[in-house]
């Protein structure tokens, strides 16, 4: 993905609420503290489980982040714009990911990813108007050998067909914990 240029010098957050809650400051202090040399080390598993809260990093946890591990909020969203995997924007309850990768391609990627844009009415990096789905292309899913693959959270689909993609999206359950793992919450899987 190439690098966009945007102006942030003038962005005002917004606040309410302490996203950075003192529940998931005490998971932070408790998890992670004593394992690194320093709070700014946290930077990158924090940002990770912000976004498991919110399914996404809202400005004002990006700031609140920076506060409470002693960092600059600039560094905060340098650190979390730099890595595809961290959204600085709401996605969708389903995250739709489709393998571009060479095999893929070369086993019809191209044509599972025009199934779901036009099956969602959505381009890449669009989110559906009722937030149920955000598609994307990733480079690599790591199953060239059931090429053409496609991830849906955390469920990953190989083989799949252009007839298929329609049946995927279509049996999803409402609540996309329940897709995951019914039994497990936020507090079991920390």
């Amino acid at each position: 993905m190439a690098w966009i240029a945007e102006d942030r010098r003038n962005i005002q957050v917004k606040t309410g609420q302490p996203l950075l809650t003192q529940q998931l400051k005490q998971y932070l202090q408790d998890k992670y503290f004593a394992r690194y040399p320093n709070r700014r080390a946290v930077l990158i598993p924090a940002l990770h489980a912000l976004q498991h809260e919110y399914n996404w990093i809202p400005p004002q946890a990006l700031q609140e982040l920076g506060e409470f591990l002693g960092v600059a909020p600039a560094e905060v969203l340098d650190t979390a714009s730099f890595y595809e995997e961290f959204w600085l924007k709401p996605k969708g309850k389903y995250l739709v990911q489709v393998c571009r990768s060479l095999a893929c391609h070369l086993c019809g990627q191209k044509d599972i990813t025009d199934r779901v844009k036009q099956t969602l009415g959505i381009d890449e990096f669009e989110t559906t108007p009722d937030n149920k789905f955000t598609l994307v292309e990733l480079e690599c899913l790591g199953a060239c050998g059931t090429a053409p693959v496609m991830l849906v959270n955390d469920v990953l689909y190989e083989n799949v067909t252009v007839e298929q993609v329609d049946e995927v999206l279509s049996k999803l359950p409402e609540d996309p914990h329940h897709f995951a793992d019914p039994d497990v919450t936020w507090d079991d899987k920390h």
